[in-house]
């Protein structure tokens, strides 16, 4: 799988070796000496690409680059690659989300795998990006009426119970009905609490 990996080592040698190795293997290979520095010119999110990031460097340590990332929008997965692994540090970083925690000297074959299993979450996690967004863009084209329409169906009201708690008809809500599945073009009821579950919209509402 083709994508960008960020080296971030403060060694040198290091750097061009895995450079070498990464570009062989196909990926476009971008290097940092320096947390700092990654940060200061950060990797666009909009290719599939991971950061292979050392533990021990100067100034901001690998975990530490790693927190201050989660917080930005579509962090890229991170793979550390370390001569200094120790349980706990590998813990953390694992628990923190990191990919995989490898330790040099490190073969093609392992370092190879654990880029490619990252790049294919990446893929997994920007596809379901995607989908949210697109339930949200659908859900913002409901109208006023839709919208309460909408979220009193995922909470389970038929059409005789919304209608008097709107102070309407049923055949005004069966109309309205339909127009909401059809904007957030679902085929059926089970789907359409799908997606208000995924949204986040069905934990802050009385049942």
């Amino acid at each position: 799988m083709p994508g960008f990996v960020y080296v971030v080592d403060d060694d040198p040698s290091f750097r061009t070796a895995i450079q070498r190795r990464l570009k062989l293997a196909g990926y476009e290979v971008v290097t940092y000496a320096s947390a700092q520095q990654l940060l200061e010119d950060p990797p666009g999110s909009e290719h599939p690409g991971c950061i292979l990031l050392d533990v021990q460097i100067p100034g901001l340590s690998g975990p530490e680059l790693q927190a201050c990332l989660a917080h930005r929008p579509s962090p890229l997965p991170i793979v550390f690659l370390t001569g200094h692994a120790d349980t706990a540090t590998t813990v953390r970083a694992i628990k923190a989300g990191a990919e995989d925690f490898l330790t040099k000297p490190v073969s093609s074959e392992q370092l190879i795998g654990a880029i490619e299993r990252a790049l294919v979450r990446q893929e997994v996690v920007r596809g379901q990006q995607g989908k949210l967004d697109s339930f949200r863009a659908r859900l913002t084209s409901l109208t006023r009426r839709e919208r309460q329409v909408f979220d009193l169906i995922v909470r389970g009201k038929i059409n005789k119970q919304i209608a008097y708690e709107l102070g309407t008809t049923e055949r005004t809500v069966k109309a309205h009905r339909h127009q909401v599945m059809a904007k957030m073009q679902v085929p059926s009821l089970a789907e359409l609490v799908s997606v208000a579950e995924r949204l986040g919209l069905l934990s802050s509402q009385p049942a």
